[in-house]
């Protein structure tokens, strides 16, 4: 008979057969487990977003103009041509955008339109269609967090060993700013952008040099084809491999590949997917601009490889000779891109682009915005430099967490000049958070007792950081009614924030755009005020009755242009698009201006309808800026003899309010 300790060890030995028979499955089979992932929260959010899908619940303006974009593309309008034709008519905008995005929405809904009609095609398509991106996403954190951790004994070639992957592809979920681009309905192109980039970075820091560099050039390629929001990045990722041949000789081998695969796909995808408009010098899109840049920043890291350079000094010299004439020729050859990409006048910058509050930095946030943002990022930054020093002694690990500790760091400053850096900042942290979180969960069960604390209290704070938007409003209020001197005073609970700083809203009520200019508020005259109903504004049920007139183009916000004309067949004058600040300018004219300075612009533009939207975040700028403009007057309940209000059928009250505006020279046109 055995004794209790031998009994023990046994129970052990039982035990750690099937465990390891876990550990290798899930160390070879650590792809299709993601797939595996992705598949169940896929079907997750599909379902906590239905009722949003039903209706159509499109949120975001980028979302609705890229639904258009894809529609009219269906419809029969020209690859070549992504001017939105019921914007400003007849000129119409000139959108910026690639048609590479477009590609598989329009699918979706040609596939789904096989089994359904054509309206739950769309809707289904716009639903399914931003999570197809998470998928590579998760997949680039999972090879991160593989390659950052520490080699079994004896392994000389392969990824570490641990299950820091598998915190890797959930971690995304609690980065609600990133995790918010991937959401059913979120169809516009940052997804993609970010699982690129995520890409790119894991193609940097592959052992396998050949695959690497290929994998990181066409990543980087195509996240400029679909737009310059990531191309900071990028140019840091093309950098960090320059820097890598400088200082490890044999660097190279991952060097060329990539510079090949940059150049060619970067003109594959100008010659595919530049529009007609971006066939000019424009520096805001993948034009002549761009690609002649990258094709020969490609062609010079391919010569520079090529010289027969031995040493350091020797390659940093000619990667520096390199890099000035690439800085050359882009002086001499685009100098109007230098003053910025919007390439958009003062008077727009001043009284449009100021107010976009992802455009502002991490500095003019509230503490309830930033302190969320910035933890994951923060965590992520803390997690790299702990493991720089632990990867130290070894050259190969130690250059993949060096390269995802600076791109951290920058998406981290990035911050501090604009929020929008945020969603790759909380993004590119998970791989050292993830490894963090294995090394504390192991240390926890498998450490000596001092060690077991010192892990425990180190999960809570990591758990925490991961979990900040969901934590911040509970520890906030807790704090409020710790230091409130009267505790019968109510406290009012803090909203619960959406990764863009918007109330986080139920699946039915889609969260605002974070390109939509914020509120100013009265907080003297908040009170007295009634309910704002303004987010049922941009809902399908709001809006479908103004299909019983006749199509015009109605005169509205500039942030509610793109909503109308997706689910009408009416016209608008703009939307939020920095190529056209024309047709901006003339709404912010009007708005603030003379009731007679808005009825010279509407019939300027032919305009034969006023919507106004009382209460919507763009339309308490104008009352603000301009208190005796026409917006102001308007929503002060002034009447003038040129609107004449139009009543629809409804079964209840509207939430905005709809004119006629009578044309000068006709009855009852004086005040």
């Amino acid at each position: 008979m055995l004794s209790p300790p031998a009994n023990a060890a046994k129970r052990r030995r039982n035990w750690r057969g099937p465990l390891r028979a876990v550990d290798r499955f899930g160390a070879r089979e650590w792809r299709w487990l993601t797939v595996l992932v992705w598949l169940i929260l896929a079907g997750s959010y599909l379902s906590h977003y239905s009722a949003a899908i039903h209706w159509f619940s499109l949120g975001d303006t980028d979302d609705n103009m890229r639904y258009l974009q894809v529609r009219d593309w269906l419809a029969g309008q020209s690859w070549w041509d992504l001017s939105q034709h019921r914007m400003n008519p007849p000129e119409g905008a000139n959108i910026h955008w690639s048609r590479l995005v477009d590609l598989p929405i329009a699918a979706l809904m040609l596939v789904f339109g096989l089994f359904m009609d054509s309206g739950a095609a769309d809707r289904l398509a716009v639903g399914v269609a931003p999570l197809l991106p998470l998928l590579p996403l998760m997949l680039a954190l999972a090879f991160l967090a593989r390659r950052l951790a520490a080699g079994q004994p004896g392994d000389k070639g392969g990824d570490g060993a641990g299950h820091g992957w598998l915190a890797a592809i959930l971690l995304p979920i609690g980065a609600q700013m990133g995790f918010g681009m991937f959401m059913p309905l979120r169809i516009d192109h940052h997804g993609w952008q970010l699982a690129l980039t995520a890409m790119t970075l894991a193609g940097l820091v592959d052992r396998k040099w050949v695959r690497g560099g290929i994998v990181a050039g066409v990543s980087s390629a195509l996240s400029v084809a679909i737009g310059m929001e990531m191309m900071v990045y990028l140019a840091g990722a093309g950098g960090l491999i320059a820097l890598r041949w400088i200082f490890k000789e044999g660097a190279a081998r991952r060097l060329r590949p990539y510079a090949l695969s940059l150049a060619g796909t970067t003109a594959l995808a100008y010659a595919l997917f530049a529009s007609n408009a971006n066939r000019l010098p424009a520096c805001d899109a993948l034009s002549p601009v761009w690609t002649s840049i990258l094709v020969l920043a490609a062609g010079v890291l391919l010569l520079i490889s090529l010289l027969p350079r031995r040493g350091w000094a020797l390659r940093l010299l000619a990667a520096a000779a390199g890099g000035a004439l690439i800085a050359g020729f882009a002086w001499w050859a685009f100098p109007q891109c230098l003053t910025g990409a919007y390439q958009i006048s003062p008077e727009l910058e001043k009284s449009w682009l100021a107010y976009i509050r992802e455009a502002k930095p991490l500095t003019a946030q509230a503490p309830s915005a930033w302190v969320p943002m910035v933890a994951l990022p923060a965590a992520g930054l803390l997690c790299g430099l702990i493991g720089c020093w632990a990867a130290r002694r070894d050259s190969e690990r130690l250059w993949a967490w060096g390269t995802v500790t600076l791109m951290t760091a920058f998406a981290l400053a990035l911050m501090f000049w604009q929020i929008r850096a945020g969603a790759a900042a909380q993004l590119l942290a998970i791989p050292p958070v993830a490894w963090a979180l294995w090394e504390l969960a192991r240390r926890l069960f498998t450490g000596r007792w001092p060690g077991r604390i010192g892990a425990a209290l180190g999960l809570v704070l990591l758990g925490s950081a991961a979990s900040a938007y969901a934590l911040y409003p509970i520890a906030n209020n807790a704090i409020d009614e710790l230091m409130d001197d009267d505790p019968d005073t109510p406290t009012l609970p803090a909203p619960r924030r959406a990764g863009n700083g918007a109330p986080f809203a139920a699946a039915i009520t889609p969260a605002r755009d974070a390109d939509t200019p914020e509120p100013i508020r009265n907080a003297a005259a908040s009170s007295a005020k009634p309910k704002n109903n303004s987010s049922r504004c941009r809902t399908l049920p709001a809006l479908q009755p103004l299909d019983q007139l006749s199509p015009a183009v109605i005169f509205t916000l500039v942030d509610l242009g793109p909503r109308l004309i997706a689910v009408t067949h009416h016209s608008v004058i703009a939307g939020p698009y920095h190529r056209n600040g024309a047709a901006i300018l003339d709404i912010h004219h009007a708005f603030d201006g003379s009731p007679e300075r808005f009825r010279a612009i509407a019939a300027a533009h032919h305009a034969e309808y006023l919507l106004i939207c009382p209460g919507f975040p763009e339309g308490t700028i104008y009352p603000a800026r301009s208190p005796h403009g026409f917006y102001a007057r308007m929503l002060d309940g002034e009447t003038f003899a040129f609107l004449k209000p139009v009543t629809l059928d409804y079964a209840g009250t509207l939430p905005y309010q709809l004119y006629r505006i009578v044309p000068e020279g006709k009855a009852g046109a004086g005040r």
